[in-house]
C-alpha cells in the first residue's frame, strides 16, 4: 500500500531537470512514486531546462535515458505512461529573468502548491530565486536546493542570505541525500525506541564510531568541478557531519523538525576545535595514483581529463573528531571519505569497549567484537557483532552476527532516499532536511582544515586506486590504539 493521497493540485518545477541528476535520480525517484501510488493525483511535473527545442526530443530523452535508470524490473508500462502524461516541458534560459515569464504562463492562474527544486550549479540558485520572486511566485512555494551551498562558509552565508530574504526559512529544503536513507533513518529508531542501545550510547561503553563513505569510481568527467572542490567539501562538510549528528545527537523530546535539527546543531557546535599547530594529528589527506579497481587499470586523478597538471585537490580525506560534551568526551570519531577506492560503501561502525575479563578462565575476547555496523549502501542492512560459543568441547569463542534483514519485513514499503525526500518536500515536511545554522556550524569545523591545506606547499599523500587510502589513515587510527573495520575484518 502506498501513502495516502490528497486531492490539492501541486505543481513540482524541476530546474535543470535534462541533467545527470535528473535522470539517474529525480526522475526514477518520482516515477517509482507514481508506481507506487504516492504522488498526489493532481501533482503536475514541470520539467524546465533549454536541452530541447521540442517535447518529442525530451519524450525520446525520457524513454532513452531516464527508462534505463529505472530499476530493473520495476518498470510497468502503464505506470509509466501515466507518470510522462505528468510531465510538462518549459524551453527556459535561467540566466535571463525576461523568459521567466513564459514559465509563469506554463504554470497557469492555479497550479496550486508550487514546489520549485534547483537540480543547477550552485551559482544559478539566487537569480533563479529572485526571478521567481520578482513574479510573485516566492510567496507560498517550496524551494529546495542542492549541494553543493557555495564554496566555503562564506560563499555559503552569502546564498544563505540572499535566498533568505526571497523565501523564509520554512520554506527552504537543503538537500542532503543521505539523511533519506532508511538505514540512517533507523538509527533514531534503533537508539530511542529500544531499551538494548541507548543505555551504551555513550563514552562508558563505547570505544570509537567509524563512519565512512567510499567510492571505487573517479571523478568521471567533472574534472573541473571536482579539481575546485576536493573531498573536503564535497562529502565531509555535508554527508559525513550529518552522519555523525545523527549517530551523537541527544535523544529529542518529539520528532518535530526543529526538535531534531535543534539536537543535530548542539553537535556540531560541539565538535572539538581543529588544532591548526598539529593538524596532521587529526587529518590526512591524499590523491589516488594510478592502479587497478576490479580488475581493470585506471589511471591516477593527476592523469584525469580537466585537471590540472600539479593539482593538490584532495581525493581523500581521514579525520579524527571529538565531540566536548558530557555523552562523547574522549571517545574518537574517525570519518574517511575517497574516490578510486577498494570498494563502494558508505557504513557506521560503532565499537563497543571489549569485556573486562576473561570468560571461564580462557583469553580475553578480541578487541572490536562487539559492533554495531550500519551499512547505508550497496546495501542496507545493520548488524549486532559479537561473541558465541564455536561448537565442540571447550569455551571457544568465535565471532558471529545478527542480521537486521529490512527487505524480509518491508520489502513492499521500502523507497530509495531521493524518493523519500521528494515526497516529504511534497508534503512539508522537514526534518529530514538541513537548517541553515547547522550548515554554517558545519562549515565553522571544517573550514580551518581547508585553510590549513591550501596555505601548504606539500602535495597530498598518494595511494593506488584499488586501496583503502594512504597509509597515513591506517597510522592514525593505530596512534588511538584500534584500526578500519575492513583491517580488521581481513
Amino acid at each position: 500500500m502506498g501513502t495516502t493521497r490528497h486531492h490539492d493540485a501541486t505543481t513540482f518545477v524541476l530546474f535543470g531537470g535534462t541533467g545527470d541528476l535528473a535522470m539517474r535520480k529525480l526522475l526514477p525517484a518520482l516515477y517509482d512514486a507514481d508506481a507506487h501510488d504516492r504522488l498526489p493525483p493532481a501533482l503536475r511535473i514541470l520539467i524546465v531546462a533549454r536541452k530541447f527545442d521540442t517535447r518529442a526530443e525530451l519524450d525520446t530523452w525520457l524513454e532513452h535515458d531516464v527508462h534505463t535508470h529505472i530499476a530493473s524490473g520495476r518498470i510497468d508500462p502503464n505506470a509509466w505512461q501515466r507518470f510522462v502524461a505528468r510531465i510538462e516541458y518549459v524551453r527556459l534560459d535561467f540566466s535571463r529573468p525576461e523568459d521567466f515569464p513564459i514559465l509563469q504562463s506554463a504554470l497557469g492562474p492555479q497550479p496550486g502548491q508550487l514546489i520549485f527544486y534547483l537540480a543547477t550549479g550552485p551559482a544559478l540558485f539566487v537569480p533563479i530565486c529572485r526571478s521567481l520572486t520578482a513574479l510573485g511566485l516566492n510567496a507560498t512555494a517550496r524551494i529546495v536546493l542542492e549541494k553543493p551551498l557555495g564554496y566555503d562558509q562564506r560563499s555559503s552565508r552569502q546564498i544563505n542570505d540572499e535566498v533568505g530574504t526571497l523565501f523564509t526559512e520554512t520554506q527552504i529544503y537543503r538537500i542532503d541525500h543521505y539523511l533519506g536513507k532508511e538505514s540512517v533513518q533507523n538509527l533514531l529508531a534503533l537508539r530511542f525506541g529500544n531499551v538494548l542501545f541507548e543505555p551504551l550510547w555513550r563514552r562508558e561503553w563505547i570505544d570509537n564510531v567509524q563512519i565512512t563513505i567510499a567510492e571505487e569510481l573517479g571523478i568521471e568527467g567533472r574534472g573541473e568541478f571536482y579539481d575546485g572542490t576536493g573531498a573536503l567539501r564535497d562529502m565531509v562538510q555535508n554527508h559525513l557531519l550529518q552522519l555523525l549528528a545523527i549517530i551523537a545527537m541527544e535523544p529529542p523530546h518529539s520528532m518535530d523538525a526543529d526538535t531534531i535539527r535543534n539536537e543535530k546543531l548542539r553537535v556540531l557546535r560541539a565538535l572539538k576545535p581543529v588544532p591548526l599547530d598539529d593538524i596532521d594529528s587529526i587529518a590526512v589527506r591524499g590523491q589516488y595514483d594510478a592502479g587497478v579497481v576490479r580488475g581493470a587499470t585506471v589511471p591516477s586523478y593527476l592523469g584525469e581529463a580537466g585537471i590540472a597538471a600539479a593539482s593538490a585537490t584532495e581525493t581523500f580525506v581521514a579525520l579524527k573528531v571529538e565531540i566536548e560534551n558530557w555523552r562523547w568526551a574522549g571517545v574518537p570519531f574517525f570519518l574517511r571519505t575517497g574516490k578510486r577506492l577498494a570498494d563502494r560503501a558508505a557504513e557506521i561502525v560503532v565499537t563497543f569497549r571489549s569485556a573486562p575479563h576473561a570468560v571461564r578462565g580462557i583469553d580475553p575476547a578480541r578487541p572490536g567484537a562487539n559492533r554495531l555496523v550500519i551499512r547505508l549502501q550497496p546495501d542496507e542492512e545493520i548488524r549486532l557483532h559479537c561473541l558465541a560459543k564455536r561448537p565442540g568441547e571447550g569455551m571457544t569463542l568465535q565471532p558471529v552476527h545478527l542480521n537486521i534483514d529490512f527487505n524480509r519485513f518491508f520489502a513492499a514499503e521500502r523507497m530509495d532516499a531521493y524518493q523519500r525526500l521528494l515526497i516529504d518536500v511534497i508534503h512539508g515536511r522537514l526534518a529530514l532536511f538541513v537548517r541553515r545554522d547547522e550548515q554554517d556550524a558545519a562549515w565553522q569545523w571544517v573550514e580551518p582544515i581547508l585553510d590549513a591545506w591550501t596555505k601548504r606547499t606539500s602535495p597530498p599523500r598518494r595511494y593506488p586506486a584499488g586501496s583503502w587510502g594512504p597509509a597515513a589513515s591506517s597510522a592514525m587510527l593505530a596512534r588511538a590504539g584500534t584500526c578500519w573495520f575492513e583491517e580488521e575484518s581481513s
